[in-house]
Formats: structure tokens, sequence, C-alpha cells
């Protein structure tokens, strides 16, 4: 079902190439809509990279202005800036009604990537979660002409929880850069040190808070799930990620939360089957 290199477009490319979850859970998508779809995972991955291509927060800002001027010339019909993946994108928004605040949202989320102070508590990297990964899947709603109110809630609920694994499994990642994004409530409590965390030291504390925002992200699939009768089975391809989340939560539970294990980041070999079987099913 992947589809060869030289078959794809350029935001098709791009997010085989650095986004490949999003990429698979996208073939399911309707042919005729996939485009759109890879345009809005390709616009996510160029703002969700900001803090890890500028040299100082300044930078970051502006280029998450270019993103910002962008989406306005897209909603209020001005020349759109010439970019592989602006160009697409503008297209799919206008042609297809999306809404420009879930777009205003992802890139005001995007800020808080350019402060590397820790998240103060358990909440804030929740809230985190929500506003970074929830509009992506509202507006891969959206592009499939789902706007109902349990499928926009099963949406909210799967974002949370697939940037909350997320957030785990690039942990090892950002320790290396002496930075963290485990909420510092959550280690003080368990007695977990951020020393341990940028030495790569895994330890039974950290174990802890990692179970912690574990079980927050499976509590959030739960919620997505219960809604599944309400949710019609045009949605699905857009919470396909729930799937993913759930396969990249058990490789950690297996690993006894310690995110440090090479396993956890390696791509899950099942995850085509499985996303295959879900979609076949109309589940998520």
């Amino acid at each position: 079902m992947v589809k060869a290199a030289t078959d794809l477009s350029y935001c098709g490319r791009e997010v085989r190439k650095y986004d490949n979850d999003h990429f698979l859970a996208g073939l399911f998508t309707p042919t005729e809509r996939r485009e759109a779809m890879f345009a809005l995972y390709a616009f996510n991955l160029e703002i969700a990279k900001t803090r890890e291509v500028v040299s100082e927060p300044i930078l970051g800002q502006m280029r998450l202005q270019f993103w910002r001027d962008g989406i306005e010339a897209v909603y209020e019909d001005g020349p759109v800036p010439r970019h592989g993946v602006m160009d697409p994108l503008a297209e799919a928004a206008r042609g297809l009604g999306l809404s420009r605040v879930l777009f205003d949202r992802l890139i005001d989320a995007r800020e808080a990537d350019l402060d590397d102070t820790p998240p103060a508590d358990l909440t804030c990297l929740v809230n985190y979660a929500e506003v970074t990964g929830a509009p992506l899947v509202q507006l891969a709603l959206e592009i499939l002409g789902v706007r109902d109110e349990a499928a926009m809630a099963a949406g909210r609920h799967v974002g949370i929880a697939y940037a909350l694994a997320g957030i785990l499994r690039a942990a090892p990642f950002l320790a290396r850069q002496n930075r963290q994004r485990l909420p510092e409530d959550l280690m003080q409590r368990h007695g977990a040190r951020s020393e341990d965390l940028f030495a790569g030291r895994f330890s039974a504390e950290l174990r802890s808070v990692v179970g912690e925002i574990a079980d927050v992200a499976r509590r959030h699939l739960d919620e997505a799930r219960a809604l599944r009768r309400q949710v019609p089975k045009a949605a699905v391809p857009a919470l396909l990620p729930a799937t993913l989340a759930d396969l990249h939560l058990g490789v950690i539970a297996r690993e006894r939360n310690d995110v440090f294990v090479p396993r956890v980041l390696l791509p899950n070999p099942f995850r085509q089957m499985k996303l295959g079987w879900a979609a076949m099913r109309g589940r998520y």
C-alpha cells in the first residue's frame, strides 16, 4: 500500500520521510482527499520542527510568523507565500472550507517549544498535548467532511493521546540537549532527577513518571473509543493515530516504561497491518 516516492507529491514525500506515522494513516484517506491530508500533515511537520531548526527563539518566532502570515493570506484571499507546502495547503483550506481557528491554534501552540522550561505540572503537559495534537486531528476530520460534535470530541482525545505518546518517545532526544517535557510536579513527587534523565540513566523514579503520563494517554484513548458508536465511519482515517498511539504505548509498557530502550523509537513492524485491520473494521 505504501506508494513509491516517485508517485508522491512534495508534501507526500516530506511526510513519508519525516512523519511516517501520519503518512501511513494518511494512505487510508479517500484518494480525492489524500493530497489535502498530506498537505495538512506537511504543514504540521513544518511548524513542529521550528525549535529544532533555529538557534535563537527570535528566529523561531519569525519562522512561525511566516506561517501565520500564510494562513492569514489564505483566509483573506491575499497572495499566498510561495512554498512547497503553502500552495497545496491553501488549495485544501479554501476548497474544503477548513477552519482557520484550528490552524491558528496549531501555530500558536508551537511558540511553547521555543521555551525550554519544563511544564510545571501534568495539567500543563496535557494542555500542551491538546493544543499541539487535537487541532491536527480535527482538521483531518474536516478534510474528510466530518464535523459533528462526537467526531470532534473523539478527535480531541486522540490528538492528546498521540501527542503524549510522542512526548514520551521524544524524551531521550530532548535529554541529549538537556531539555525535558516531563512535568516538574511528577518529577518531584516520584523523586526523579533531571540529571539522571540528561545523563541517560533511567531510574525507577523516572519509570514512575513515564508510567503516570502513559496512563493519562490511555485514558484519553478510552474516552475517544467510548464515542465510537456516535462517530461516522468516514472519520476513521483521521482517527487512526489512536491505533498508532496504542502501539507506541504498548512498546513503552513492555519495556517497563524505560523510554531509553532503542526499541521504543524503532518503527513498529506491525503498524501497517494494525492500521489496515482497524480501517477495514471501521475502528480506531
